[in-house]
């Protein structure tokens, strides 16, 4: 029996998505800009994908930017919020002369990280506000930042890897009060937990495709009305002169049936999808000595577990797993095959060595609990594998 248990880092494309992509490749091709018959039934299409994943994160049609996923989707709201609210100085210099400052938090996605370092690159300030044990920053420490050059504060909604949720709601007054914008990764949130824009009080948020079993290549970026936002390319006007380019009809349109799906599923995946995680975070910590749960047990979405298993490697434990039928990872995927140690867990207060003994395992739709059982009995074989030929003892390590 093979198992899957990676899908934070991707998940299977729907059948009834499938269904919904197929006529867009060959029947109903058009291009969505076109005037003629066949660029109105696109547009019709494009259209109510649109309404779908409004429908999904409770907002407007009109707020809905379609990208080619998360990543850019992070890119534009980060860049193009800099880049518009430098353009009110009304020098003629925008960008290279009036100081702004951005805060992000330490655990947040590559995405939205290096997008940052990039900032500094050019000029720009920014505060990395850091996060206790608990991987859940305190909303204080964003007011802490806060200094009157803050454009933009940008703090994930849960984390990819340790799956914990992040006071949004709480931050969001806080940028309200400083009228500062407020940008969301909510890339792993969207699909697992209730995501709506208007309660949480945000001015951008992210999601991708592939996360809700869409296709790959596809995202959004909601765009509260009345938000600056300076587009990054040039070359059309599609998506209201934020994103041009020809529309990407079939994903685009598998991404509104992923997100109705999400939207319809949404209560009874999250019951069935966290038994399961839960009950293999209890054969795994019953079963398993010098176990450890990374981060807040209680405040985190369904499917995610981010476990450290002293005395163990995590690479190598990683590909005895894989050998054995079972796939999951040791963080985000953007980052395999990296030898440095997670930022994460490392932010949480992990040892190197710690970091590196801890992997994510996230369930999804498709898991069943014949899966999870075996997964557990192969993870317990492969630990205690690797811990007798480990040169420490599990003791040694701190758990």
């Amino acid at each position: 029996m093979r198992v899957y248990l990676d899908y934070n880092a991707t998940t299977p494309v729907d059948s009834a998505v499938v269904e919904a992509m197929v006529p867009c490749f060959s029947q109903n091709f058009g291009n969505a800009g076109s005037i003629h018959s066949e660029g109105q039934r696109a547009r019709a299409a494009v259209d109510a994908a649109r309404e779908s994943v409004a429908a999904l994160l409770g907002a407007k049609a009109s707020e809905i930017v379609f990208t080619s996923g998360g990543t850019e989707a992070d890119n534009l709201a980060i860049f193009g919020t800099v880049s518009g609210v430098g353009a009110k100085s009304g020098d003629g210099a925008g960008d290279q002369k009036r100081p702004r400052h951005v805060i992000t938090t330490a655990i947040e996605h590559h995405a939205v990280l290096h997008t940052c370092e990039e900032l500094e690159r050019r000029g720009l300030d920014i505060t990395y506000v850091r996060v206790g044990s608990s991987g859940v920053v305190d909303p204080d420490d964003i007011r802490r930042a806060l200094r009157p050059e803050t454009v933009l504060i940008t703090v994930m909604h849960a984390n990819n890897e340790l799956g914990t949720i992040q006071p949004i709601e709480e931050i969001a007054r806080i940028a309200k009060e400083a009228d500062v914008y407020l940008h969301c990764d909510a890339v792993q949130s969207a699909g697992k937990i209730r995501v709506d824009v208007n309660q949480m009080g945000v001015d951008f948020l992210s999601i991708s495709g592939h996360k809700i079993y869409g296709p790959k290549g596809v995202g959004a970026l909601y765009v509260r009305s009345g938000a600056e936002l300076e587009r990054q390319f040039r070359g059309g006007h599609a998506e209201r002169d934020r994103r041009p380019g020809t529309e990407n009809v079939p994903g685009i349109v598998g991404l509104g049936k992923a997100a109705e799906l999400a939207r319809e599923l949404l209560a009874e995946d999250a019951a069935r999808i966290g038994a399961l995680r839960d009950r293999l975070e209890k054969e795994t910590l019953e079963k398993i000595p010098g176990v450890r749960v990374n981060g807040d047990p209680r405040r985190r979405v369904p499917n995610t577990a981010s476990l450290t298993f002293s005395g163990a490697g995590g690479e190598a434990l990683l590909i005895a797993l894989d050998l054995q039928g079972v796939a999951c990872s040791t963080g985000a995927a953007c980052s395999s095959g990296s030898v440095e140690p997670s930022h994460v867990l490392m932010a949480i207060g992990l040892s190197a060595d710690e970091a590196r003994s801890t992997l994510r395992l996230s369930v999804g739709r498709p898991t069943i609990a014949e899966e999870i059982d075996s997964a557990s009995r192969v993870l317990r074989a492969a630990v205690e594998r690797l811990r007798a030929l480990s040169p420490r003892p599990v003791s040694a390590v701190s758990a």
